[in-house]
């Protein structure tokens, strides 16, 4: 880089956005152009501590990888890669989250974030794209999407082995396409494999019959609180086989919510509390409607909030996994908080809502 070229550039730091599962030309597109128009790029990388699934198959350190590997090593210096959790149920805290790990990497280069000029790149492709106008203190610069496959189609075909032939290597940077080529070697890779065949076939038999409307599932979650510790349990079969969760499942035909709640925690569990205690001991309820907050289609949970009291003599209540659980178990809450790339779809947040806010993303 020489002085001319300093010079010329306008803004002090250019921000990107995405997930970048993969990183593809889009991607790189957005890069080589925040690299052009400022000194310093910071690459914000979402979803940083989601469990491995389908929608979200590669690490935060996979996914810097890919945005390195895609760049010239002179620009590689120029960038910084930053992650950030998901907030599905709180806009305002996932913009705190990016506007401080900004902030945070501008200070650490002597710069006053309320005062360095930046930027942000990015595509206002469609409706996912909304979260582009949430930063009005960075100038935004649109750039036209590239026509390519969408991040969403290479991972259907990229997941299915029989149609893995058919992704084309032409729409990847290079070294995105040698590391998809190396990961299909791992255990990783087969279990996301597995889990995608799942997720076809549920899809397919679930469907409404003769109507072009998807189905819209309802489901329970329980949340049980005693003496500082959730009960969780892990998940025995796809998707999401080997996180944790909250105790839950579908709403039977004939069940008032808060008894298929009550019903599927005892069911998975065998938590030792008599019904009418269980009943007794419900706080709170609330209903988490993100629109992709599962993999197996629209999903509407109601969470019910139970807080048990705690005797000292005799320790937590027994709990011992059954029905769809491989384990169940009292955590801690100061180790729950640190648990959220290891638990199942939005279940942290849904904890999280009745828990106060103790958990950050």
């Amino acid at each position: 880089m020489n002085h001319t070229d300093k010079l010329q550039r306008k803004f002090q730091y250019a921000i990107v956005i995405g997930r970048f599962q993969p990183f593809h030309f889009g991607h790189l597109r957005l890069v080589e152009e925040a690299l052009r128009v400022a000194d310093r790029v910071i690459v914000v990388v979402g979803s940083a501590r989601q469990p491995r699934s389908v929608k979200n198959p590669f690490t935060l350190d996979e996914r810097e990888r890919m945005v390195r590997a895609g760049l010239r090593n002179p620009d590689q210096l120029r960038v910084s890669v930053v992650g950030v959790g998901d907030s599905p149920y709180n806009d305002q805290l996932w913009i705190a989250s990016i506007q401080s790990a900004v902030d945070r990497l501008m200070r650490h280069d002597g710069a006053d974030p309320a005062r360095a000029r930046a930027a942000l790149v990015g595509h206002l492709k469609d409706a996912t794209s909304y979260y582009l106008k949430l930063f009005p203190k960075w100038e935004f610069i649109g750039l036209p999407s590239v026509d390519s496959l969408h991040a969403t189609d290479m991972r259907s075909l990229y997941f299915d082995p029989e149609l893995r032939g058919q992704l084309p290597l032409e729409a990847l940077p290079d070294s995105t396409a040698a590391f998809l080529s190396q990961f299909t070697g791992t255990a990783d890779y087969a279990a996301l494999c597995e889990e995608r065949a799942f997720l076809a076939k549920y899809r397919e038999q679930y469907r409404y019959a003769g109507s072009d409307f998807p189905p819209i599932y309802t489901t329970v979650d329980a949340i049980v609180v005693e003496a500082g510790h959730i009960l969780m349990v892990q998940r025995k079969f796809h998707p999401g086989k080997g996180t944790w969760a909250l105790p839950g499942g579908f709403v039977g035909q004939q069940e008032r919510l808060v008894d298929a709640a009550v019903r599927e925690l005892k069911e998975e569990t065998r938590l030792k509390v008599p019904v009418p205690v269980l009943h007794g001991s419900m706080k709170a309820s609330h209903v988490f409607d993100a629109p992709e907050r599962s993999q197996r289609g629209r999903t509407i949970t109601h969470g019910f909030f139970f807080e048990l009291a705690h005797n000292q003599w005799t320790g937590l209540s027994e709990v011992r996994a059954d029905d769809d659980a491989a384990a169940a178990r009292w955590v801690p809450l100061s180790e729950f908080l640190g648990m959220q790339e290891h638990i199942y779809e939005d279940h942290f947040f849904i904890a999280n809502h009745f828990l106060g806010g103790l958990g950050h993303s």
